[in-house]
């Protein structure tokens, strides 16, 4: 029976290249492998301060990119997290069944708190109960996640078991779906840290948006060593994220691409990366410039998907609440 998988996204900031390599593209090519549903998590978004215009124009944008690239409405289902009210409602009875201590070993609480100490708010803190509502409200099979979420996953897992032993068998236990390869993306100004919306390094992230200029300039600026092999050494942060997305884009085995890198400098390296990448690029730019003039088209997408999405989601959360008690 095909498997299906649930995946989310956040509309802050501009897609880059590590959002594309660590999910969206692994979204596009499991189409046909999975039965996919996506969610654009705007819920999500405002543990953090959000202009409200802002926010709604940031939700539709991250549509026409997901569609741009690749996401085929016809074999996928994709909605605004917001657009159903059942999300917020389990992640209340979810809340209830998650301890303090549970919720406070969540270590993107402790890092999200930090960066924003004037606005360490209650949603901050118990936004995993929201993510795993995302997930368990539509049975899902798998979850993609990288590193830094395995461990709401696992939180999500354990809640899952944990009513499933109290109350009844009510959620499929869902497993963690993790790439191999391009599954975490590192910054180019500093490769020691993971590729981020929200780094304020000019040098940091290729956007997906970015001109041909934009991404050569950032890439001829990456971080490298002072070693002059090229080869695939994990030790080399800079060298091996730049190998890794060329590796990813150009589905050549790491032999061959060190043999094709022999005796040639850092330079080479990053003009061939950025031109991979600018090649890669170019058909879903094109797109999301057509995509721009068809807001209706967008609109009529998401109503379709948050139609079948809550059909899902409502069976869900009304066999939990009867499991529970509630009226």
């Amino acid at each position: 029976m095909i498997k299906r998988v649930f995946s989310g996204i956040q509309p802050t900031g501009k897609i880059h290249l590590g959002n594309y390599l660590g999910a969206v593209k692994n979204w596009v090519d499991s189409q046909d492998e999975f039965e996919n549903i996506f969610c654009i998590v705007n819920s999500h978004a405002i543990t953090t301060t959000q202009n409200p215009q802002e926010l709604r124009e940031k939700t539709y944008e991250l549509a026409r990119v997901l569609i741009a690239c690749g996401i085929d409405p016809k074999k996928s289902c994709l909605f605004i997290q917001s657009e159903i009210d059942e999300h917020a409602a389990l992640a209340w009875i979810l809340d209830c069944n998650i301890s303090m201590g549970e919720m406070s070993r969540m270590t993107q609480f402790k890092d999200k708190s930090q960066k924003n100490p004037k606005n360490i708010n209650v949603g901050l803190f118990n936004y995993p109960a929201l993510m795993a509502a995302d997930i368990l409200l539509y049975n899902a099979d798998l979850v993609p996640v990288g590193e830094d979420q395995k461990q709401h996953l696992e939180l999500t897992r354990n809640v899952a078991q944990k009513f499933n032993r109290d109350f009844g068998e009510c959620f499929k236990v869902p497993e963690a779906l993790i790439p191999k390869v391009g599954a975490r993306v590192m910054g180019l100004d500093d490769p020691t840290s993971k590729m981020s919306k929200s780094a304020n390094g000019a040098n940091h992230a290729i956007f997906l948006m970015d001109t041909p200029d934009e991404i050569l300039k950032k890439f001829k600026k990456a971080t490298t060593d002072s070693e002059a092999c090229i080869r695939f050494d994990e030790n080399r942060a800079g060298v091996y994220n730049l190998l890794c997305i060329y590796e990813t884009l150009s589905k050549k085995t790491r032999e061959s691409i060190e043999g094709e890198f022999v005796g040639r400098g850092y330079g080479d390296l990053k003009k061939a990366v950025a031109e991979i990448v600018i090649e890669t690029l170019r058909p879903m730019q094109e797109k999301y410039q057509l995509l721009k003039n068809e807001q209706g088209y967008i609109e009529k997408i998401l109503e379709e998907g948050r139609d079948r999405a809550r059909k899902i989601a409502q069976k869900t959360y009304n066999q939990a609440k009867t499991f529970i008690g509630l009226v």
